[in-house]
């Protein structure tokens, strides 16, 4: 007999609600496994479909609530949070408030089924001020549609099994090499998204001529300069008003840097800017959301015949 199913005959709806209530909480205990073998159960009698579905939509709704009045009174210091625990940290904010802004409560409908979007839907319904009546109708539509799909899985794969006992011995001869898929599958998706990020990024470079217009305008804009402090020596120089931040300090002085306005970050490493947009999705990661890379870089604004300031030392201190 399959573990969750074991587990849910000697503990039933309990195991089931709780298992459900702690996975959507955000703890990792992926819920699928046990639905699916609640469903199984079905098939055979064993549980209630209708129970079943009660416990796992009473979990979801009672774990997504949370998430709503917490990001209601939060806001983005919790998708923060949530965002470091994405596949795609750097993007997952943008994304979801983008879904939710072009579909609003439709977004939560088909969130449970999004990889990333379950997590961060409710508390970005809760942050744009979403009414609560409004969340719980159509939350609760889209964790029943969810629950219940994963349960009627469950019960036609259990029927199927009655029919034939054989097939549980097709499945296990071939579940390594689909796990292998799984895997191969999850990695090249992984690089395929990064790519895709660093991309963003690239297209989204800041023009030097832009720039300079903002610091002609006076505008609040923060530069960080992250060349190494060996690339300083030949030309101790940086832009105006830049602070020097080696790329491997960033961790480490992320709280120097404002989150309430414009970031550009510049290297010398044309003319791909790779060091700048690297640090562009690592600052990102930290939680500060506006920020860009500059196109060429110190070497670009240099040939522009830009402003530049000379640095008190050739070798910053760190």
């Amino acid at each position: 007999m399959a573990l969750p199913e074991h587990f849910l005959l000697l503990y039933g709806y309990a195991l089931l609600f709780a298992w459900v209530l702690v996975g959507q909480l955000g703890i990792p205990l992926p819920a699928t496994p046990v639905l699916l073998a609640a469903g199984a159960l079905c098939a055979e009698n064993e549980l209630s479909f209708g129970l079943a579905l009660l416990c796992g939509l009473g979990a979801a709704l009672l774990a997504d609530s949370a998430w709503f009045f917490a990001g209601r009174h939060y806001g983005h210091f919790v998708l923060r949070i949530l965002c470091r625990l994405s596949l795609e940290p750097t993007t997952c904010v943008r994304k979801t408030e983008s879904a939710y802004s072009r579909r609003h409560g439709v977004t939560l409908l088909f969130a449970k089924f999004v990889p990333g979007l379950s997590m961060l839907a409710p508390p970005v319904a809760g942050q744009k001020g979403m009414a609560l009546r409004s969340f719980l109708l159509f939350d609760s539509i889209g964790a029943t549609l969810w629950v219940g799909a994963l349960l009627a899985a469950g019960r036609t794969f259990g029927a199927l099994l009655q029919h034939d006992p054989t097939l549980l011995d097709w499945v296990g001869k071939f579940s390594a090499a689909l796990l292998l898929v799984g895997v191969v599958g999850f990695l090249l998706g992984r690089i395929v998204r990064r790519k895709m990020v660093l991309s963003e990024f690239i297209r989204a470079r800041l023009e030097p001529q832009e720039l300079k217009s903002w610091l002609d305008a006076g505008e609040d804009v923060f530069i960080v300069d992250v060349r190494h402090p060996l690339e300083l020596r030949d030309e101790p120089f940086t832009l105006p008003g830049a602070l020097h931040i080696a790329v491997d300090k960033l961790v480490e002085r992320n709280q120097e840097l404002p989150r309430d306005r414009e970031i550009v970050v510049y290297c010398d490493c044309r003319p791909s800017d790779a060091t700048a947009v690297a640090t562009a999705t690592k600052l990102q990661k930290l939680g500060l959301e506006r920020v860009r890379p500059l196109r060429g870089g110190y070497g670009e604004w240099k040939r522009l015949g830009f402003p530049l300031e000379a640095l008190s030392s050739a070798l910053p201190a760190e």
